[in-house]
């Protein structure tokens, strides 16, 4: 059997660690011949794709990004873009796809599975909003990277007695911000799931300085306040439909020193979280994931997805995967409210 593996959308700490265990597994026990995509469904569309085998994954596993490129490529976006997919895997013999990636590749991906096309779905993505599994890689490397951040910027906004608006990815979920928001001891936490308050944010900050304490604000790319609408840069489309977040932050900072009188500025972390080597857990994740989609493929279990459950690893429909984004609870969020403000 010829396995194609490709990984699209943002890429994520921990990418090159799924196709390493992919391939060192279908090979050394499978006898599998495998292929690496290019740059994610382009490379399908394109007919770009590249040998892989044991000796182009050695050395990969600490690496960030991917090997292979990705992008944000919608196949169905393009002229025959399903015609030109099955051209390309029957062009290099390919028998099942290993499917890397977060909620729209994973769509894509599910469509592609409805038409035919043996595939099975490896869960990624830096916000942890793919539904199924209790957590993506690539998450954790990006809460620890926020955390670090935000524990570095308590002192220089002590130092200057302003409060610092840090914003983080997370476009329809705040899971980057609530756990690096609590883990760095932020004072307000914002996120997509609960439309803020600007009077209470501003109020809480307050609070802060009167007490002669330098605020933290953390604030989740897709947070939007009650009285508006999401904030961005500018209103752009992916080919996925979704709008080029960024902008929150910074509105943040200024609505706080105009409302406040107080110095207000803002850090944007941006890809800052998605870049550098994955941590420990990112590694041990993805590589579990490769293993078990491997195993999924040789099984001929195709248009599942291979997810966290615990401590196990099981198999989920892509179908039911990709019906809806995972968010952050209203009780969860709740949780940590004493720490608020």
């Amino acid at each position: 059997m010829k396995v194609g593996v490709l990984t699209g959308g943002g890429d994520c700490p921990g990418l090159n660690a799924v196709i390493r265990s992919a391939v060192r597994k279908g090979v050394q026990e499978y006898s599998f011949e495998f292929v690496g995509v290019r740059d994610g469904w382009l490379g399908l569309l394109k007919n770009d794709v590249v040998p892989l085998d044991i000796s182009s994954v050695r050395g990969i596993l600490p690496r960030g990004g991917t090997i292979l490129g990705s992008s944000r490529t919608n196949p169905f976006k393009h002229e025959n873009g399903l015609e030109r997919v099955r051209e390309t895997l029957a062009a290099n013999d390919v028998d099942a796809l290993v499917v890397i990636g977060g909620e729209d590749t994973l769509g894509a991906a599910t469509e592609l599975s409805r038409q035919g096309i043996d595939l099975v779905g490896v869960p990624k993505t830096i916000d942890n909003d793919v539904s199924g599994t209790d957590f993506t890689f690539g998450f954790d490397t990006a809460v620890g990277i926020a955390t670090e951040a935000i524990d570095r910027l308590h002192t220089t906004a002590e130092s200057h007695m302003r409060a610092l608006v840090v914003e983080v990815m997370g476009r329809h979920s705040g899971w980057i911000a609530l756990h690096a928001g609590v883990a760095g001891g932020a004072n307000v936490i914002l996120i997509p799931e609960r439309p803020f308050d600007i009077d209470e944010v501003c109020e809480q900050v307050r609070r802060r300085f009167e007490i002669n304490y330098a605020p933290i604000v953390v604030v989740a790319e897709g947070a939007v306040p009650k009285e508006g609408q999401l904030v961005v840069k500018d209103r752009s489309l992916d080919e996925y439909g979704h709008v080029r977040l960024s902008g929150i932050g910074e509105w943040l900072a200024q609505e706080i020193s105009a409302r406040t009188e107080k110095d207000a500025r803002t850090t944007v972390l941006g890809h800052i979280q998605r870049g550098g080597t994955p941590s420990p857990f990112d590694r041990w994740l993805a590589t579990r994931f490769g293993l078990h989609a491997i195993d999924a493929v040789r099984q001929g279990d195709f248009g599942c997805m291979v997810a966290l459950r615990g401590t196990d690893i099981v198999r989920v429909p892509l179908a039911e995967a990709t019906a809806e984004n995972k968010v952050v609870a209203a009780p969860l969020y709740d949780e940590f409210g004493v720490f608020y403000g």
